[in-house]
Order: structure tokens, then sequence, then C-alpha cells
């Protein structure tokens, strides 16, 4: 499912997914693509992903982000919404060249 999102990345990029969080798990991994009832334009569906860190105080947010940026050799992972819930829209976004003025 790693190669899947990177895949995504190299057509699209920022790319949007959409996640569903499953906190105080045995390690951090993609381990489902759940499929949605309406076409949101999002990379295929709902990523389901465990991450180790317990849902409080934001911990779960901060691994899931490091966890996205080093699986995917990102330069930025941001949670568009979804802060407080299960559900979050992320973006997810490889590094770009710049080029210069």
């Amino acid at each position: 499912m790693i190669n899947q999102l990177k895949s995504a990345l190299q057509t699209k990029n920022p790319l949007y997914i959409k996640v569903k969080v499953i906190p105080k798990s045995p390690k951090n991994e993609i381990v489902d693509i759940m499929e949605d009832q309406s076409d949101s334009g999002l990379a295929g569906g709902t990523y389901k992903i465990r991450i180790k860190a317990p849902a409080t105080n934001g911990k779960a947010n901060i691994e899931l982000i490091k966890f996205l940026k080093k699986s995917l050799g990102l330069s930025e992972a941001k949670i568009i919404s979804g802060q407080r819930d299960r559900i979050k829209l992320i973006k997810l976004q490889t590094c770009t060249e710049k080029s210069g003025i």
C-alpha cells in the first residue's frame, strides 16, 4: 500500500488522502484501503493506518505525520481536517525543485 501511495504521488503532487487512524496499536503500518461510498476525488478510498501512540494530547497525530513522512519520503505531510477525529484528511507533498527567478 505504501507503493500505491508513492505511485500516486508521482502523478499528483500534492496528494490528498483520507485516513482512519487506529491508535495504541502494536506497530505503525497501513493495513487496508476501505472503499468510500462517494467518489470524493481523493486517492482511492480511506487508508486504515495503525499508530503506536495513544490518542491523547495529539500524540497519535504527531506519530502519524512522522510515519507518513518517513515511509513515503515526503517533504510535507499535514492534517487538513480531523485533528480530533479518527477520520482525517491529509495533504502529502514530495520535494519539488524550485526554479530560480
